[in-house]
């Protein structure tokens, strides 16, 4: 297994493609790797909110709540919608009703809302994390500095810690 240092070594900068989506110097994700994972939650909001939608529309509405700035491809949305219906969170029917070709119709099941509700405190906690995490950057706090701080006043206080215990 390869780790990121052997991959990229620390000296080198890290390359970052000019992004076509966004205007100059806008800090994107697009370079930064899909997260698929997230396609879910908005789905099942999308589906909570509209109710029973073709799957065309879900696609036509998916990008504007997104969770990221990152292209959702149509192909992961229904690889998706897929999932969530074999777990039971969706249903789906063709609709041979309307003039056209047959298409499929998702609809948010009970556990699918329940579901819904899951992801909202992993997004609320994920959300809280990174705050957290952000703020530390803005302010340059860093874990190993403030470790570093409570051990150097250890010692100069003569209190010990676990780690220092003898």
């Amino acid at each position: 297994m390869a780790y990121f240092s052997e991959i990229i070594p620390r000296s080198a900068p890290l390359k970052h493609e000019v992004c076509t989506r966004h205007p100059s110097g806008y800090p994107c994700t697009c370079a930064m790797g899909n997260v698929y994972r997230f396609v879910e939650p908005v789905v099942l909001y999308m589906l909570r909110e509209n109710g029973a939608t073709h799957g065309y529309q879900l696609a036509a509405s998916l990008q504007q709540h997104a969770l990221t700035d990152a292209e959702i491809e149509g192909a992961a949305m229904y690889r998706t919608l897929r999932r969530l219906e074999e777990h039971g969170y969706v249903l789906s029917k063709w609709d041979i009703q309307s003039r056209g070709p047959a298409r499929r119709v998702y609809s948010l099941t009970k556990d699918g809302r329940k579901h819904l509700e899951e992801w909202a405190q992993v997004l609320d906690n994920l959300s809280k994390s990174m705050t957290s995490f952000v703020t530390k950057i803005h302010h340059g706090i860093s874990t190993s500095a403030s470790k570093s701080a409570r051990r150097q006043n250890n010692a100069t206080t003569g209190r010990k810690t676990r780690a220092f215990a003898d």
